[in-house]
């Protein structure tokens, strides 16, 4: 384990991302997934649909063939699989947790953040023995916003912890991008709000491709999400 500042890790930080930021940032793993290709949070809720599930393996594939980091949670649901699907496909992948380093949350994933650990990045912003309580998941959400170059909602319902980060997506001035499929759901308020704040409805992975910095995606393909 290591500790850094955000600065340390991702440059100099505007006002705006200076001013939540944390003080320290715990880190085990490659820090040099900080300063290469973009990086895209894929995430959603603990719970998702089949289709859901299925359109975040298929994002984060995607992702990964356009040479793109994976960024989640580590939370049940949607965050596991973009962290599994990036993985099988041979790409890399950055956990922000909402546990200290050494505390696992959920129980089941104790393997997974090991694996990520050892061979990609997990970044806390919660030190050592750290309690696990609630108000750490929307300060994890927070924390990355502020490591991603943009942001994917696959999949949430009404007062999903997921919402909390597409609100700090927006207000850092970062794309935040909302499923095509979640758009078209009725019963949902919070998508058409989000999207009257510059969200970003996506049905095809080259709109998300499009907004973020150039990088060498030598395999991008197209795919209809």
């Amino acid at each position: 384990m290591k500790i850094y500042t955000p600065e340390q890790l991702l440059g100099p930080l505007n006002d705006v991302e200076a001013q939540n930021s944390p003080k320290e940032l715990f880190v085990a793993g490659d820090v040099s997934l900080l300063d290469g290709p973009p990086r895209v949070a894929v995430i959603g809720t603990r719970h998702p649909s089949d289709k859901g599930a299925a359109r975040a393996a298929r994002l984060a594939r995607d992702l990964v063939k356009s040479k793109t980091i994976v960024v989640s949670g580590l939370a049940e649901g949607i965050d596991t699989i973009a962290h599994r699907s990036a993985i099988e496909k041979g790409g890399r992948t950055i956990a922000v947790l909402g546990t200290p380093l050494n505390k696992v949350y959920p129980k089941q994933n104790y393997d997974l953040q090991h694996e990520i650990m050892q061979n990609h990045l997990v970044i806390s912003q919660f030190p050592v023995d750290c309690p696990i309580q609630r108000k750490n998941f929307p300060m994890r959400n927070r924390t990355m916003a502020l490591i991603s170059h943009a942001s994917v909602i696959v999949e949430a319902g009404e007062g999903s912890g997921t919402l909390s980060q597409g609100w700090e997506t927006l207000r850092l001035g970062k794309p935040l991008f909302i499923l095509q499929s979640v758009i078209n759901n009725k019963s949902l308020n919070w998508p058409r709000k989000m999207i009257e704040y510059g969200a970003i409805p996506l049905s095809d992975s080259d709109i998300l491709l499009e907004n973020l910095p150039i990088s060498d995606n030598s395999d991008n393909r197209h795919v209809d999400l």
